[in-house]
């Protein structure tokens, strides 16, 4: 008979390592855990300078956070742990964060962390602590397909995380757990009540952890200092309409603040790293139609190389803010290739593009890749300015 881990032991003898991030959603997955009987670890990281973070609201992985976890462990009665992970983080996705925003790109950090720190360099610390399992708080769900687990959206949409895991591997699926995937956020809060945890009213994060108040150039800048090197913006008919004081000022969508005038609404269309250039145009020059892949992740049925000649249909998600859309991913030269059905606006270079068999609760995920470069045309919608989004768990 299998556990609610659908793991053949009695949960007293299954060790789950929880990774507590110090909110909410994790400390309810330690406790949920604990009720059932199982033998759990908690683990924290501590991801980065925790000093500008200790009393800031919406933070992660630092400061405050580090405290509320450890308090709700020893609410909990379970063994807790701090790893020190600041030389790691800094590496796998600081760097990597300000090296694409040089670049002109528009990156998720959470996926970094999540494809490196948490779901590989966590989850062999678990292993090493004889954890059966590493249990998350991220709003997702996984199921057996066969003899592997796969990822599925989870029941509260307005929740769901599977973006931000896309890379997550086959091997690393199989060993992960998230408890959370089949309730609302607001039976999370209930239960966080019920256990008697301080944490129950905290409030959700909202900026990237290493990101105080939003201000991505601030961080580059102080990261690279010669990186905001100012260059034209320019329309896409040619003409140079001004300067900028750096292209890590812009984001692919952008109307905002571009700081030109010409009479006519106007919009950041591409960003170009190699001649230091913005490139602005009309609203429908934001339209796309097709996306190229670097990166891919397969987590779906087969093998990516057998997919049909003439493509598989499929669901792309190219934002964190938007549902996922009909699609045809093929293989193309090597590469693989996006046609978006409907079009999308605003698709940045750096983002992620994942695939889904549908667009309701509980589609499966099967895979996704790192937008390398977009094929412009038309696309129904409105544009929005590209905001990053945060996958804490």
């Amino acid at each position: 008979m299998l556990n609610s881990l659908d793991l053949p032991k009695r949960p007293q003898d299954t060790r789950v390592v929880v990774a507590m991030s110090g909110g909410v959603d994790s400390s309810v997955v330690a406790g949920l855990m604990k009720r059932e009987g199982y033998d759990v670890v908690g683990v924290t990281l501590q991801l980065y300078d925790h000093g500008e973070a200790v009393h800031r609201a919406g933070a992660c992985c630092a400061g405050q956070d580090i405290q509320d976890a450890r308090r709700v462990a020893e609410n909990l009665g379970i063994p807790h742990y701090v790893l020190d992970y600041e030389d790691r983080f800094r590496e796998a996705v600081i760097e990597r964060f300000a090296e694409s925003y040089i670049a002109g790109e528009t990156p998720i950090p959470c996926v970094a962390c999540n494809q490196t720190v948490k779901f590989s360099d966590l989850l062999e610390t678990a292993k090493t602590l004889g954890a059966d399992v590493l249990a998350t708080g991220h709003y997702v769900r996984t199921g057996m397909v066969g003899n592997h687990r796969a990822l599925h959206r989870p029941v509260d949409l307005d929740r769901d995380q599977s973006y931000f895991l896309f890379a997550t591997t086959q091997d690393q699926l199989d060993f992960l757990r998230f408890p959370l995937g089949g309730m609302t956020k607001a039976e999370t809060r209930e239960l966080a009540r019920e256990f008697g945890l301080s944490v129950a009213e905290k409030q959700d994060s909202q900026d990237i952890c290493f990101v105080p108040q939003g201000k991505y150039a601030d961080v580059i800048e102080r990261l690279k200092p010669d990186a905001a090197e100012p260059g034209d913006i320019v329309h896409l008919d040619g003409r140079v309409l001004g300067r900028h004081q750096g292209i890590i000022h812009f984001t692919i969508g952008q109307r905002r603040g571009i700081g030109v005038a010409t009479g006519e609404p106007l919009y950041v269309v591409r960003l170009d790293a190699t001649n230091k250039q913005v490139i602005v145009g009309p609203r429908e020059a934001l339209g796309t139609r097709e996306i190229v892949l670097r990166e891919v992740n397969w987590i779906g049925p087969g093998l990516l190389d057998n997919i049909p000649a003439d493509g598989l249909e499929l669901h792309a998600k190219v934002r964190s803010t938007r549902p996922p859309r009909p699609a045809i991913l093929r293989l193309r030269d090597g590469e693989a290739v996006v046609e978006l059905l409907d079009g999308e606006t605003g698709v940045a270079p750096g983002q992620a593009c994942v695939f889904f068999d549908d667009d309701g609760d509980g589609a499966r995920v099967l895979g996704g890749g790192w937008i390398e470069r977009t094929v412009p045309g038309h696309a129904s919608g409105s544009p929005e300015k590209t905001t990053q989004a945060t996958a804490t768990a």
